[in-house]
């Protein structure tokens, strides 16, 4: 067995003026060269545990700190950060935060620079480092004209610079489109296994866990709760809801064929492995009453509708090249692209925040450039990815009442609908409360209470799941299926497509400033080259899908583990 290279023994940990122990008695050892994740809840104590494994946690926050963590030869509470800096690398979840330069081979010379490599040595690192990640020709852009995934291999390499021992990465994928993702841990996992570097990842991305990790840690309120490979883990399907995780998708297909009867020896938590035990059920007669749900098409008149729509930027960018459709009301809508693709250019001008270059943007028939905020704040609202961003008072109610009182509703129509939001979002109990007090979630539901007191045809969310767990991330998305059923028309933007299917009916795939289909999502999702054109990739579910329908044309085109396990269950057995 590999000595280890990090332990942790009898770790507890108290940030200053926090009532509870983030960390509580964490023994743990980092194998040399191994590839070990890291999962929990949000709130379980990940981003804790990896910042003490470079001193940061207690060095620079404070609070109570007990035990010990050595890496190599180095106690994090004995030696500097700056020390601790030489043996482990950190990446964090935004690559924007982390790059200061104003050229790649910049950005990765920089903490260099900061530890006093001697010149030629970091002459000699900096190719290196970008051979490593894949980024050689870059040299000489600006970390800004790099794409999402590329930015984050940016910060690796300039982590992997320095020659860490110990590469850690805090949710590197979850501001990242699809292939971003992909290329992230497709680099890192070239590093564990041609480099030897040895890694520790928490993440959220349930399937590239069970793909490249060779040890998992599940953490959960500051305690381990379970440590081993990736089958033993993620085939615990009940105890990993139950904890707000979510399971890969072909792990939860066998699951529910299990629960329909259906005799399962193992649970797959890998595609690969999902595939041929799946083959052999589907050659048997399937369950005859299974029929694939209508497409839900909405028709009317358009609620919003867009015309030849082009935008190019100041600094000469083409954002959006004559985009044109209609949006109509009651529709639940998701748009979806890699990063750079337009959406949120797009979504700018539904808002007027930004104006047509050449196109126009109508709402119920009136052009939005023709329309003040304060008409548009009722026709349309706007939840941001970080509800902290449109947080501007001391308590939830405050908070409701804000954007009515600016807009001169008079006070008794400003009780009313702030009533009216805070029991709809169930805020009634915290309406006292300072709204950045509270979790994120109920933080997002504060917002969602504010713009819905407005009362607007359209409520689009952009990015709401980023940052959230598997249970966070249901729940934003629960909200807004409710506000569709009580007749909204709701747009959503992002890039975690496994929760979708749930939600959404129509799809609009952007590529290159272009709109390149509009389809159902069943659909949409099943259109393979469409969405690899634009550097999507389908959840893991549909992939096993199409896999099946390689060697049988008749599988049907489906979206979700549960439709597969409900697929491929006899009629005698599902009764």
């Amino acid at each position: 067995m590999p000595k280890p290279i990090a332990i942790f023994e009898d770790v507890s940990y108290q940030y200053p003026r926090s009532e509870k122990f983030v960390l509580f008695d964490i023994n743990l050892e980092i194998r040399q060269g191994e590839f070990l994740g890291l999962i929990g809840p949000t709130g379980a104590g990940k981003t804790t545990l990896c910042l003490a494994l470079n001193g940061i946690v207690p060095q620079f926050y404070g609070g109570r700190f007990f035990g010990s963590v050595r890496v190599g030869d180095l106690d994090t509470v004995e030696h500097p950060i700056s020390e601790m800096a030489r043996l482990v690398g950190q990446v964090f979840e935004d690559p924007e935060t982390q790059l200061i330069a104003t050229s790649v081979e910049n950005e990765i010379a920089f903490p260099l620079e900061n530890l006093k490599i001697p010149r030629q040595v970091i002459r000699e690192r900096v190719p290196q480092a970008l051979s490593a990640v894949r980024l050689e020709g870059t040299e000489r852009k600006h970390p800004h004209e790099l794409s999402g995934g590329q930015k984050q291999r940016l910060a690796i390499a300039a982590a992997l610079a320095v020659q860490p021992r110990l590469l850690i990465l805090d949710e590197p994928t979850s501001q990242l489109d699809p292939v971003g993702a992909e290329e992230v841990f497709a680099t890192v996992h070239e590093l564990n296994r041609v480099l030897g570097m040895t890694i520790l990842m928490a993440s959220h991305s349930a399937e590239e866990m069970a793909q490249f990790a060779d040890r998992i840690v599940w953490l959960a309120h500051g305690e381990i709760v379970a440590l081993g490979a990736p089958d033993e883990i993620y085939s615990e399907i009940e105890l990993l809801i139950k904890n707000d995780l979510r399971p890969p998708q072909v792990a939860s297909a066998f699951f529910h064929l299990r629960k329909s009867g259906i005799a399962v020896p193992k649970i797959p938590v890998r595609l690969p492995d999902a595939i041929p035990m799946l083959a052999d059920l589907a050659r048997r007669e399937p369950n005859p009453d299974f029929d694939l749900p209508a497409p839900n098409k909405v028709t009317g008149d358009p609620l919003l509708s867009v015309k030849d729509l082009t935008y190019i930027y100041p600094d000469g960018t083409k954002a959006l090249q004559g985009v044109s459709l209609d949006i109509r009301e009651g529709e639940y809508l998701l748009i979806i692209g890699q990063n750079g693709a337009g959406k949120s250019t797009l979504v700018k001008h539904f808002l007027n925040l930004l104006q047509p270059t050449a196109g126009v943007v109508k709402v119920r028939g009136a052009d939005t450039t023709e329309m003040s905020v304060s008409e548009l704040a009722h026709r349309i609202g706007y939840v941001a990815q970080n509800p902290d961003n449109q947080i501007f008072n001391s308590s939830v109610r405050a908070e409701i009442e804000f954007a009515l009182e600016n807009l001169d509703f008079d006070p008794e129509e400003v009780e009313a609908r702030t009533n009216e939001s805070l029991e709809t979002l169930g805020l009634v109990d915290v309406q006292d409360r300072h709204p950045l007090s509270l979790p994120r979630g109920v933080r997002a539901r504060v917002v969602i209470g504010a713009i819905l007191a407005m009362r607007p045809d359209i409520i689009i969310f952009d990015e709401p799941t980023t940052g959230q767990d598997y249970r966070g991330a249901q729940y934003i998305m629960d909200i807004s299926r409710d506000l569709h059923q009580a007749g909204k028309t709701i747009i959503v933007i992002t890039h975690h497509l496994y929760l979708m299917p749930e939600y959404a009916q129509r799809v609009i795939v952007m590529g290159k400033g272009t709109l390149l289909l509009d389809q159902d999502i069943r659909t949409a999702f099943h259109a393979r080259e469409a969405l690899r054109s634009t550097f999507l990739s389908a959840p893991q579910a549909v992939h096993l899908t199409q896999e099946l329908r390689r060697s049988n044309e008749n599988f049907p085109p489906l979206l979700t583990p549960e439709e597969i396990a409900d697929y491929l269950t006899p009629r005698r057995m599902a009764s």
